[in-house]
């Protein structure tokens, strides 16, 4: 059994209701966020906490890709010099689980860079049917990208951060209920990493 399976799991048992499931890979992701650590080391924890608890039996989610893609305005580098030379920022690779992936997409592009620009969580059931869809990897078959929001204190959006993006090798591999349980993961990841502001 993988170290991040919450052990109230049996892996021969029946996999735990979604609602279930995102309840307790909500609480590992809690338990491995660190604000004192890098952004970068907590996007990766992040994305290997997520990709194993949808891949380890008993859940066994044919999900083939878990990452992030982050806006270069806040991407955590060294330098406060954009690394484009594009007027529009750009979304680059962050941290991620699964195959080598596209490493940058235009905002407004892709189901990513139409997440990012609409700032809503987007679901594709079949990557086919989605016009402009970048395939990174051929095998992928549906896609959920779920926005990382900055908010200001009234709760309205500030600013989009980058997205974290799930791609699955089943069509229609995601729904409303992985929506409402990633959208949590999410906002809780923008709550407890420290961003180039």
């Amino acid at each position: 059994m993988s170290p991040t399976v919450p052990s109230t799991w049996d892996p021969a048992g029946p996999a735990p209701s979604k609602e279930q499931f995102y309840k307790d890979v909500y609480e590992q992701v809690a338990a491995v966020l660190d604000p004192s650590l890098p952004t970068s080391a907590n996007l990766a924890n992040v994305s290997a906490v997520v990709y194993w608890a949808l891949n380890d039996p008993p859940v066994s989610r044919q999900v083939n890709w878990v990452g992030f893609y982050l806006n270069e305005r806040y991407y955590p580098a060294s330098s406060n010099e954009l690394l484009s030379t594009s007027l529009k920022p750009e979304l680059l690779l962050g941290p991620f689980q699964g195959r080598v992936a596209c490493t940058k997409i235009k905002l407004g592009v892709g189901v990513c860079g139409t997440a990012a620009a609409e700032k809503k969580t987007v679901i594709v059931p079949n990557v086919h049917e989605f016009p402009g869809h970048i395939a990174c990897d051929s095998a992928s078959e549906s896609e959920i990208v779920v926005p990382l929001l900055l908010r200001g204190d009234d709760g309205s959006v500030t600013g989009v951060i980058g997205v974290f993006d799930f791609d699955c090798l089943a069509v229609n591999g995601f729904d409303e209920e992985d929506k409402h349980g990633i959208e949590r993961i999410a906002d809780l990841v923008v709550s407890s990493c420290k961003w180039k502001l």
